[in-house]
């Protein structure tokens, strides 16, 4: 069962098993939706550097660069996103990975600046509507790790040591990021360069993260600070 069919099958079970009268509807306007996408995937497929089946593709999403970016089986690129393949070490994507609506996902400036590295995402992770990765310094991220709408990633940061510059003539330093497995980054949370965030760690929404998270912690706040740790519930 291709992906398209599978969406559409479990959905109608679950409608089914709410004992919506109206499943078929939903279904058909399910439908409708699902099956552009999967034309779409089926025209970009071929251009990708690898894919494992047919992706979803929303409507304007823009692809950069696609030799340079791989893709799982059950990749999900909802409405408008955009992913610019431009880096050194590609945009690589697990199974069952979903990247939401708006989402932007940059190794790499398109005007006159240095190759950034690039992004890894694990199987079944997931975007959600409107993040920004800026993964110029590279970006890993680990299994089924959610990340929340407006999550802003930035694996690089403005030089400024030299004060009789301008701060924008003196370029950037990489750092990379790496954000665990089985994570949650809650809703309008900001990862700063060189941050890794351990597996299991949740992030209050609206944080600002400028330091190492440990495994199963959660943190909040500007600058983040450590709440309690799951392992304690």
């Amino acid at each position: 069962m291709g992906i398209a069919s599978k969406i559409i099958h479990e959905q109608r079970e679950r409608l089914r098993e709410a004992g919506s009268e109206r499943w078929r509807i939903v279904s058909a306007q399910l439908a409708a939706k699902v099956g552009p996408m999967a034309v779409r995937g089926a025209l970009l497929a071929p251009r990708l550097g690898s894919s494992r089946g047919l992706p979803l593709i929303g409507r304007g999403v823009r692809v950069r660069n696609p030799h340079l970016i791989h893709a799982g089986a059950d990749l999900i690129v909802e409405d408008f996103a955009e992913i610019q393949g431009l880096s050194r070490d590609g945009i690589r994507f697990g199974d069952r990975v979903s990247i939401g609506a708006g989402t932007l996902i940059r190794p790499s400036s398109y005007y006159s600046r240095a190759i950034g590295v690039g992004l890894v995402m694990g199987d079944g992770s997931s975007l959600s509507p409107g993040c920004y990765i800026g993964c110029s310094g590279g970006v890993t991220i680990g299994e089924k790790t959610m990340l929340g709408p407006g999550v802003r990633v930035f694996a690089e940061d403005h030089v400024m040591s030299d004060p009789s510059l301008d701060v924008k003539s003196q370029g950037v330093e990489w750092s990379p990021i790496t954000i665990g497995s089985g994570c949650w980054i809650a809703s309008g949370v900001t990862i700063t360069s060189g941050v890794t965030i351990g597996d299991g760690a949740v992030v209050a929404a609206g944080a600002v993260v400028t330091r190492d998270v440990p495994a199963g912690a959660v943190y909040g706040g500007i600058p983040a600070r450590e709440l309690k740790s799951r392992s304690a519930e």
